[in-house]
């Protein structure tokens, strides 16, 4: 089988497909057009998000059998159309699921301790005690939206640490020994933390909204490692000036380019994000861990594997 490699990843793909008596091919420069042009040549494609494989592309690719994307999300690929010309989709999630549950615990630690705040004080001549009195995570009701690779991993951590965690699901009869699930009004009711583990979708596009931050009963802590157009950054922004949100924990934005690679538009919402003490935000960086780019890779290869040989 000819597969093109579209992404820079970790080189045991090469190694072990090659190994495997795969044909090979690097290409991470050439346009969405000088790819369509020859995609009909290859047997797969391993990807990550710089490409968007629509509905055009697809099409042209008249020899695919597989798609595989080194992550998590699908959103660059138009599903349905890949479904209906019969090409398998294979993606990794958990290959970095630990890395992203490490990620929202970590940042709410630094968030909710006033770590960042109070060491750039200390740094600057400034000893403040009683100003940077912190917020413990013990005892506290996490409400996870999600319930697959990342919110399992995640659930387990915060169980660590002595909280109560809940989740909502699209699927029934999840809950575990780490988290219950529960309805979305259920969540809303009880949560004082709540983190986002869902892919974008139609549906789950703005999930977060006014009305959403509306019907949550207490103050709470907003976590989003998921995808940023999961939430209307506008009502958060609005949220975390009026005290509603106590704090935000963001390693994605709505305003990031599709590729992840940078921001692709800025605003006063944005500005004040980047600024306000009461938010911390990473570059899409919760799953960039150097195990999890090893971790990521192999997931993606074994499955190659087991399906094509």
């Amino acid at each position: 089988m000819k597969i093109l490699l579209l992404d820079k990843n970790h080189p045991l793909i090469t190694e072990q497909l090659l190994a495997k008596n795969f044909i090979l091919e690097e290409d991470f420069t050439s346009s969405y057009d000088e790819v369509c042009n020859k995609i009909e040549n290859y047997d797969g494609i391993i990807i990550r998000s710089r490409i968007p494989l629509d509905k055009n592309f697809l099409e042209k690719g008249k020899n695919l059998k597989f798609i595989a994307r080194v992550g998590a999300g699908m959103e660059n690929i138009d599903i349905p159309v890949a479904e209906k010309l019969g090409i398998q989709l294979i993606n990794s999630p958990e290959g970095n699921r630990d890395s992203v549950a490490e990620h929202v615990v970590g940042m709410l630690l630094i968030l909710m301790n006033r770590l960042f705040i109070a060491s750039r004080e200390v740094k600057n001549g400034i000893w403040l005690r009683e100003e940077n009195r912190g917020d413990e995570l013990l005892g506290k009701t996490v409400g996870l939206i999600g319930y697959g690779n990342m919110g399992k991993a995640t659930a387990k951590r915060f169980s660590g640490f002595g909280c109560k965690v809940v989740f909502h699901d699209i699927l029934p009869g999840l809950s575990d020994e780490y988290a219950s699930q529960v309805s979305l009004d259920e969540l809303k009711a009880s949560s004082d933390i709540v983190s986002l583990h869902i892919p974008l979708t139609s549906e789950t596009h703005y999930l977060v909204d006014e009305k959403f931050i509306s019907e949550m009963k207490k103050d709470f802590y907003f976590v989003n490692t998921a995808r940023g157009k999961n939430i209307e950054t506008k009502y958060l922004v609005e949220a975390l000036k009026s005290g509603k949100v106590k704090g935000a924990c963001l390693d994605v934005l709505e305003y990031e380019k599709s590729s992840f690679e940078n921001l692709e538009t800025e605003n006063e919402d944005l500005k004040y994000l980047l600024e306000s003490d009461k938010a911390i935000v990473t570059p899409h960086i919760a799953g960039w861990t150097h195990q999890s780019k090893e971790k990521l890779a192999q997931v993606i290869v074994d499955k190659i594997i087991a399906s094509y040989c």
